[in-house]
């Protein structure tokens, strides 16, 4: 039981071609909501995910993420767009919502919104965005260890051009930016090179530092 986790994370690889075959959406909502889950900066949880099956939509997509066929092959692709800058509305929702949720107001949360807001509104929108987006890929990470749990392959998604993503899903006009791809379905095994492959990754002493 104490290695299942691991095990995932070596069985689970980036998935280079998807059969196009659907997912069931309850198995879509248990990986959205590991998502939801996920630990965020201040608990802020500065993104919001959009799900997409339109296939029209992925069609305009692929073109502008480097023509990978996992874009229109998925069965479900995720957008994770992040917040385009922090603003005091922004943060005073989740601390009102944790507020709410919790049932009383706490003198030093309170305090900490506070600092919050004497900081985030006033920083530079852009590195705002990508504090948010480091976020978004929390989230990710969480989505695709669930997504390997339910048998469900995936692959992190960077290449591709956001201001033209953001264009597509009309993100500007949310105040949002896209940061993080995630193509969500079942393995094309006669089409994957990559799926018979070794997994490498670091040996532990090139990676760790102990000190």
């Amino acid at each position: 039981m104490k290695e299942d986790f691991l095990n995932k994370l070596r069985e689970r690889y980036a998935c280079k071609a998807m059969n196009g075959e659907k997912i069931e959406e309850e198995v879509v909502e248990r990986i959205l909501e590991a998502a939801r889950l996920a630990p965020t900066s201040s608990g802020l949880q500065p993104f919001e995910i959009f799900v997409i099956t339109d296939q029209e939509v992925k069609e305009k997509i692929r073109p502008v993420s480097w023509n990978q066929s996992q874009i229109t092959d998925c069965s479900h692709l995720l957008v994770f767009a992040a917040w385009d800058t922090y603003t005091e509305d922004r943060i005073n929702y989740m601390f009102d919502l944790t507020n709410e949720i919790r049932g009383f107001k706490n003198e030093g949360w309170e305090n900490y919104r506070q600092q919050l807001l004497a900081v985030y509104p006033n920083q530079d929108a852009n590195e705002n965005f990508h504090h948010a987006a480091k976020q978004a890929y929390i989230a990710m990470m969480a989505a695709i260890t669930q997504a390997t749990y339910e048998g469900v392959d995936s692959v992190p998604v960077e290449g591709f051009t956001p201001n033209d993503v953001d264009e597509i899903l009309g993100l500007k006009e949310k105040g949002l930016r896209s940061a993080v791809m995630l193509p969500l379905g079942y393995k094309d095994a006669d089409n994957d090179w990559l799926v018979n492959l070794k997994k490498v990754r670091k040996p532990m002493d090139k990676l760790v530092t102990r000190i």
